[in-house]
């Protein structure tokens, strides 16, 4: 089940775009401004709007830890704000002083892109913020940009239809006409697909545009394979242009908004629709979900943002995640079967099912009886099969328990103390997550990745909705 929870009609225009951090929404407009929420309450915060921009602002994100926000515009420059205060930090003139149609934060902070109407492609420094690197592509404007959740390419998409691919050096790796009629935006999901530990990781990505379609792609990158973009489906439900397409966190939903008024929200293994949510009364130009829960937020032109909460078992639609957690333990072969095809594990069916293996056994499984009794020889495999089944014990936990999940370290699976934001975005009790990075060098917790920077955020807001959560309901 999908619930709208909160209708925002602070813009005085258009609605361009939406993006999350781990404590606020921010939102902008047609009316020059960007606004923000806290996610506690859905509040706009005393300083907002951010007012600096003099035409039109077409794109706002996060920086990963959340304390800057990036917003361009047509007035062809791109300001960084202080999301604590409000303030500005810096405001980055493109070159050209074409208008800056999309920007967006590398996974470790290092560099900000910002592209423009013109087709430029500018890297930005977030140290100095000075001018790192600068490339452009052949026709078009560039209205869409995404990084791999690696950091190790980006992708740029254009009002020509072409994808563009770069490495960290702005170094241009492939390019392809992906979309007829232009690209209006492309995404890629933050969880890899592996073969195996220590075998390329492909990641999944999404692209949209005015043809009416959503392409998915998997992408690798190698040093000695090189970069790979390959095809692999076309999703259909959209009767006109496609203007917005976002991943969920856990890379098992993708959400569309498009010209013909609706948000679709598809299951990307199997291109299947789960919910199509129609209240917006003109076109939908931005979706994005939270990074680290299921709300998901919609813009359009009609000057209103929707706050949507998916309920867990309307996110595993037809999964036996539908049943209490706490009885997992009863679950039959056949709902372990359908658990495994939910994680994209579809191809270990006929194994669990060989080797009978209902819910107890499920959460039983060990390294061990993965290589000896079910005869899985890839390490990476087991690895991830363990990983599924942690998360599943986490949730069946905190379920019973009443505590909500993002109150719990996905390391220790108890109430986190002193949360901090790690470089992956995810946020853990800071002692679990500094004894982590000691033993497992400097592996990210939920994705296995290498961690792109060392730095720990302290999660202030995470710290008082904890805090405020156990007074109320400890007394």
């Amino acid at each position: 089940m999908v619930t709208l929870i909160r209708a925002l009609a602070d813009h005085g225009d258009d609605v361009n775009y939406c993006a999350f951090s781990s404590s606020l929404l921010a939102t902008c407009s047609l009316d020059k401004t960007i606004r923000l929420y806290s996610l506690n309450d859905f509040n706009e915060l005393p300083y907002s709007p951010l007012k600096c921009h003099t035409y039109a602002v077409h794109c706002c994100c996060f920086s990963p830890s959340g304390h800057v926000l990036a917003s361009c515009s047509t007035d062809g420059t791109t300001v960084l704000w202080n999301t604590q205060t409000g303030h500005i930090l810096a405001m980055l003139n493109q070159p050209s002083g074409s208008p800056v149609r999309v920007c967006r934060f590398s996974p470790d902070s290092t560099y900000l892109v910002s592209g423009a109407a013109d087709g430029t492609v500018v890297s930005w420094n977030m140290q100095t913020y000075k001018l790192f690197r600068c490339g452009s592509v052949k026709d078009g404007s560039l209205v869409a940009c995404a990084f791999s959740p690696n950091g190790s390419i980006f992708v740029t998409g254009s009002s020509c239809g072409d994808l563009t691919v770069w490495d960290d050096k702005m170094r241009c790796l492939h390019s392809e006409k992906a979309h007829d009629l232009g690209i209006t935006c492309c995404d890629f999901s933050s969880q890899p697909i592996s073969d195996g530990e220590h075998g390329p990781q492909f990641f999944r990505m999404a692209s949209c545009g005015q043809d009416c379609q959503i392409k998915l792609w998997v992408t690798t990158f190698t040093d000695f394979l090189g970069f790979e973009l390959k095809y692999k489906c076309t999703l259909s439900g959209h009767s006109a242009p496609v203007l917005s397409c976002a991943f969920s966190y856990d890379g098992q939903m993708l959400v569309s908004g498009s010209v013909d008024k609706s948000v679709i929200v598809y299951e990307p293994n199997t291109g299947s629709i789960l919910h199509t949510l129609t209240h917006h009364t003109r076109y939908v130009t931005s979706c994005a979900f939270a990074p680290n829960s299921l709300l998901l937020a919609t813009g359009s032109m009609d000057k209103t943002v929707n706050i949507w909460q998916f309920e867990l078992k309307a996110h595993c639609q037809g999964r036996p995640e539908d049943e209490p957690k706490q009885f997992i333990e009863d679950w039959s072969e056949e709902e372990v079967s359908l658990w495994l095809c939910a994680q994209g594990l579809k191809d270990l069916v006929n194994i669990f099912k060989m080797n009978n293996i209902d819910g107890k056994e499920l959460l039983n499984l060990t390294k061990q009886s993965l290589t000896d009794d079910l005869k899985i020889e890839s390490l990476g495999l087991r690895s991830k099969i363990l990983r599924k089944i942690e998360e599943l014990k986490v949730k069946v936990e905190a379920l019973s328990s009443g505590i909500p999940d993002e109150f719990l370290c996905p390391i220790t699976r108890e109430v986190m103390k002193e949360p901090v934001i790690a470089s992956d975005g995810y946020s853990y009790e800071k002692e679990a997550i500094e004894n982590w990075i000691s033993k497992k060098k400097r592996t990210s917790p939920m994705t296995n990745l290498i961690l792109p920077s060392l730095i720990l955020t302290p999660n202030r807001t995470l710290k008082m909705a904890i805090d405020r959560w156990l007074e109320t309901h400890q007394k």
